[in-house]
């Protein structure tokens, strides 16, 4: 697999946010692979206690929304423990290809195991890829997904352009991700829940309440809906349109290219 990796220049001086912490670009990578080599093993568990079991009603959504079908190639990125990949591994049969995609090793790992379990084997692929650079041919793909994790990436607008450069001329881009509550009830159990449960679930789960919490503050400094859309838009995709679930807590933002 070849490796893309940014230019050298100025970038290197530049910030952005981990968590509510202000680092250097160039750190961001290497903190967010510490987070989810330590939640790795545990990842699912903790979707599950922390969703109260909804993530799976997302996906199952994102799913639908696909468009997925025989013969298709699609490119699962920061694809985790494989959810979304085997589905859509059923969907695309043996005349199509799934590559389950994640920069980090741990979780890849756990992905690749659990798939295996699973049966699946002669239509996936698994590749650790960095979303930024994506390591695929321009046009290869119908349809691309990433779920809750495009707010650990460095620079989205890179990662987007990156998408939309491997997808197929009229291919489909989802994006599933935290997003703004659209009511100040929600808002305000959400907040709480986020900085007072979470990290203490992960604690008890983990041992680790220090990764829960940054996944929390993640959550907080990604784009609204109506910012990343408009962020789609800039990046060259088209008939951009979003839909928010459980009161605005996840949105699913979806783009077509041109």
């Amino acid at each position: 697999m070849s490796e893309h990796k940014p230019s050298n220049g100025d970038n290197r001086a530049e910030t952005t946010h981990f968590g509510y912490e202000t680092v250097n670009k160039e750190e961001k990578a290497a903190k967010v692979a510490d987070v989810f080599h330590s939640v790795a093993a545990k990842y699912d568990v903790m979707n599950d206690l922390m969703s109260g079991g909804i993530h799976r009603l997302w996906k199952r959504y994102t799913i639908e929304l696909s468009g997925v079908r025989k013969g298709h190639k699609v490119l699962d990125i920061a694809g985790g423990t494989g959810d979304l990949s085997y589905k859509f591994s059923q969907l695309v049969g043996d005349e199509g290809q799934v590559i389950l995609a994640d920069i980090n090793e741990s979780m890849l790992r756990v992905g690749r195991d659990r798939l295996l379990d699973k049966g699946v084997a002669g239509n996936l692929q698994v590749s650790q890829a960095d979303a930024q650079y994506l390591p695929f041919a321009d046009n290869t793909f119908d349809c691309i997904t990433i779920a809750f994790g495009l707010r650990n990436v460095t620079d989205k607008d890179l990662a987007l352009r990156s998408m939309l450069r491997v997808l197929k001329p009229g291919g489909r881009l989802l994006v599933l991700e935290f997003s703004k509550p659209t009511n100040k009830l929600m808002e305000k159990v959400y907040d709480t829940y986020s900085f007072k449960a979470i990290p203490f679930i992960g604690k008890m789960i983990t041992n680790d309440s220090d990764s829960y919490r940054y996944l929390a503050e993640s959550i907080r400094m990604h784009p609204d809906q109506d910012t990343l859309k408009q962020m789609m838009v800039d990046a060259g995709f088209e008939c951009c349109e979003y839909h928010n679930m459980t009161a605005g807590v996840v949105a699913l933002h979806k783009g077509i290219k041109p």
